[in-house]
């Protein structure tokens, strides 16, 4: 059974840096993309920033130039560093995977979900 699980939420203050770490397990294949998702309750789950195997990288115009997403494809390990954390950040971080199945005709893509670590940023 495939996991997805994230450490490193927890409560900063405004200006102020986390990490956030996501390590996959019980797969035999790699992600295509992975990334981070955040949700603040009552609101949409956004995209924060994702990263392609071959590099490719998308972030929310909100973080770009304070968050940077690194992955380690080998492991299936991906990491958010966020800087510059603004009140504006408060929310719960969801790890994601994807990974495309079935035949060419036919391919679907399949998506991941860790069960989200806490991030609270304080004024």
């Amino acid at each position: 059974q495939v996991q997805l699980v994230e450490s490193g939420g927890g409560l900063v203050q405004a200006g102020g840096s986390l990490r956030l770490s996501c390590a996959a397990s019980g797969m035999r294949f790699r992600f295509e993309t992975m990334g981070w998702y955040r949700q603040v309750q009552g609101k949409m789950r956004e995209l924060v920033a994702t990263r392609t195997i071959g590099g490719d990288t998308k972030y929310a115009d909100s973080v770009k130039g304070r968050f940077t997403i690194s992955r380690d494809n080998a492991r299936n390990k991906v990491d958010l560093q966020m800087n510059s954390l603004k009140p504006d950040d408060t929310a719960d971080y969801y790890c994601y995977g994807d990974r495309w199945v079935g035949p060419v005709e036919r391919v679907t893509k399949v998506d991941y979900w860790g069960e989200g670590t806490r991030v609270t940023v304080s004024a």
